[in-house]
């Protein structure tokens, strides 16, 4: 089951004692800033946890998998994302 934002909340509510409204307000806030700052092509880099990239697609070919006809695919612009070192030893239980 994945981690919802509700849940997220949730649990800094409880943790930090604070209101669920004030911890919505800091989640959303964290999210907005995250959104420009990767729609601007900027990446986001947060220290023990990992790294956010924006990374650009060349065009290429492509094929319609309904009709089986040939077609350009436009460039366009992906998130990446690359765990720190620190994440990827606690998630593999500390073993490297």
């Amino acid at each position: 089951m994945a981690l919802t934002k509700i849940t997220i909340i949730e649990k800094i509510t409880e943790k930090n004692n604070l209101k669920p409204s004030e911890a919505k307000d800091a989640i959303e806030s964290m999210l907005e800033i995250m959104k420009a700052t990767l729609a601007s092509g900027e990446d986001i880099m947060i220290s023990g946890f990992g790294k956010f990239q924006v990374n650009e697609k060349a065009p290429r070919k492509g094929r319609n998998p309904a009709t089986g006809e040939n077609m350009e695919l436009d460039k366009r612009r992906v998130v990446t994302f690359r765990c720190a070192g620190k994440l990827r030893d606690e998630i593999n239980g500390g073993t490297n």
